[in-house]
C-alpha cells in the first residue's frame, strides 16, 4: 500500500506540477481531519489534539493525541485530551505533569464516514493546488501572447482552449472581420488571469495593440534582444495599425528590421492578423519630423508642432490632401494616436488662404520627402483610399 502511494504521488506530481510535499502535507492534514471527526463525537470534550506524520521516504503515516499531563485521574477533565500522571508515564517515562505526551491512535479504528472526510480532504486540497498551479501558470503570461485552440461559440465570444486551461475570448475583444473555425490554432493576447473560487479564470484579446508588439517580439530578433525599440502602436484591429521604432544602432536599420527581406517578417504578422495591413515607420524625437513620418506616404510641405498643447497643424500638396487623411480619416487618425498629437491637416491652397499664415513659422519638408515609403509602405497606404471633398475630409480629421 505505501508503494501504491508513493507512485500515485510520483504521479500526480508530473502529471498536475503538484509537489510531494504539498500531497504529503495534504494527508497529514486529512488524518488530522479523520482523528476530530472520530473522536470528538463523545461527551468529554472535542478533539482538537490529533497530530499526524508521514514518512517521506516509505510513505508509512502514524496517527498521535496529543494530551495534557495531569496530577491524578480526578483530575482529568476530558479523557480525549487530557491524562494522568501515572498513565503518561507509560508512554513516556521522565513524563512530568503540565507537558504533553503523543499516544498513537490505530487510524483503522476510523469510522468510515470520518475516512469519506478525510478522502474529501485530500481530493479537495488536490483540486486547489492545481488551481493554484494553472493560475500561477498562466498569471506569469499575462500581458503576453499565447497559442490556442478554438473550442466553441458561446454565442457572445469564443472559449479558447490553452491546455490546461480554456480562456474566454469576448466579443468586444474579437476583430469583427475575423471568423473562425473549431479546432482552428490561433493567436491571443493574455489580457487578464483572475482567481476565482471555481478556478482561474483567462480573458484574453485580439485588438489589444500589444498583440502587435508581442508578435513582433517574437518575429523579429532584433527586438527581442533590444537592438530595435518599438515606441510606439496605433491600431485599428482587422483594419490597419502604424507602428515606431527606433534603434541606437546606426549600422541597424530599424525599419528595414521589421519588414524583412522582401517583406517576409511583416508579411507573417499581416497573415497571423487575417490581412489586417501594417505601417512601420522611424520614430524621431522631434514631434515635426514623427509626425511627417507618421502621415507617410503622403507628403508633406509644412508642418507646425506645439508640444506643449500637443497639436500639430500640418500643410500638405492640394493632391496629396485625401491620402494624408486617408480613407475616412483613418491616416490622420491613426498618425494621430501614434505621436499624442491633435493634427490639423490643410492643402496648400487651404492654408495660404487662411488668416495670419506664415510659411516661415512652419518647419519646411518640401525638399525632404523620405523615398523609402514608395515601394512597399506606398502600397499598403494607396490601397483602398478613396478621394473625398477635401474640404470634407480636413474638417473630418481635425475633429478626430
Amino acid at each position: 500500500m505505501n508503494t501504491e502511494l508513493l507512485e500515485a504521488l510520483d504521479m500526480l506530481e508530473r502529471e498536475k506540477d503538484i509537489s510531494k510535499e504539498t500531497l504529503f502535507e495534504a494527508i497529514e492534514s486529512s488524518l488530522e481531519t479523520a482523528y476530530r471527526n472520530h473522536y470528538g463525537k463523545g461527551v468529554s470534550g472535542r478533539a482538537e489534539n490529533g497530530h499526524a506524520v508521514v514518512d517521506r521516504e516509505t510513505g508509512d503515516f502514524k496517527v498521535f493525541a496529543v494530551k495534557e499531563i495531569v496530577e491524578t485521574e480526578d483530575d482529568v477533565l476530558s479523557t480525549i485530551n487530557q491524562i494522568s500522571l501515572d498513565d503518561a508515564k507509560k508512554y513516556k517515562k521522565d513524563a512530568q505533569v503540565g507537558e504533553t505526551v503523543e499516544i498513537e491512535v490505530e487510524s483503522k479504528e476510523f469510522s468510515r464516514i470520518a475516512a469519506q472526510n478525510a478522502k474529501n480532504v485530500i481530493l479537495q486540497k488536490i483540486r486547489e493546488e492545481e488551481r493554484s498551479v494553472i493560475y500561477n501558470q498562466f498569471n506569469e503570461k499575462e500581458k503576453n501572447i499565447v497559442t490556442g485552440i478554438v473550442q466553441r461559440d458561446m454565442g457572445r465570444g469564443l472559449v479558447i482552449n490553452l491546455g490546461k486551461i480554456d480562456a474566454t475570448l469576448s466579443e468586444k475583444e474579437m476583430v469583427k472581420t475575423e471568423h473562425f473555425r473549431p479546432n482552428e490554432r490561433i493567436k491571443v493576447y493574455v489580457l487578464e488571469v483572475r482567481n476565482t473560487t471555481r478556478g482561474p479564470r483567462v480573458m484574453v484579446s485580439r485588438t489589444h495593440p500589444d498583440l502587435v508588439k508581442r508578435l513582433f517580439e517574437s518575429e523579429v530578433s532584433e527586438i527581442a534582444d533590444g537592438t530595435v525599440q518599438i515606441k510606439a502602436i496605433a491600431r485599428e484591429p482587422g483594419s490597419r495599425s502604424k507602428m515606431a521604432v527606433w534603434s541606437d544602432n546606426p549600422d541597424v536599420d530599424p525599419v528595414g528590421a521589421c519588414v524583412g527581406m522582401n517583406g517576409t517578417r511583416v508579411n507573417s504578422i499581416v497573415d497571423e492578423l487575417r490581412g489586417e495591413k501594417i505601417d512601420i515607420i522611424n520614430w524621431d524625437e522631434n514631434p515635426g519630423q514623427l509626425i511627417q513620418n507618421a502621415l507617410s506616404p503622403a507628403k508633406i510641405i509644412y508642418v507646425f508642432a506645439d508640444p506643449e498643447e500637443k497639436t500639430a497643424k500640418v500643410v500638405v500638396p492640394d493632391y496629396q490632401l485625401s491620402l494624408a487623411i486617408g480613407k475616412e480619416g483613418q491616416n490622420a487618425r491613426l498618425a494621430a494616436r501614434l505621436t499624442g498629437y491633435k493634427i490639423d491637416i490643410k492643402s496648400e491652397t487651404q492654408a495660404a488662404d487662411a488668416p495670419g499664415f506664415r510659411p516661415e513659422d512652419y518647419m519646411d519638408y518640401d525638399d525632404e520627402y523620405d523615398e523609402e515609403y514608395e515601394g512597399y509602405e506606398e502600397g499598403a497606404y494607396e490601397e483602398g483610399y478613396e478621394e473625398a471633398p477635401a474640404e470634407e475630409v480636413a474638417e473630418e480629421a481635425a475633429e478626430e
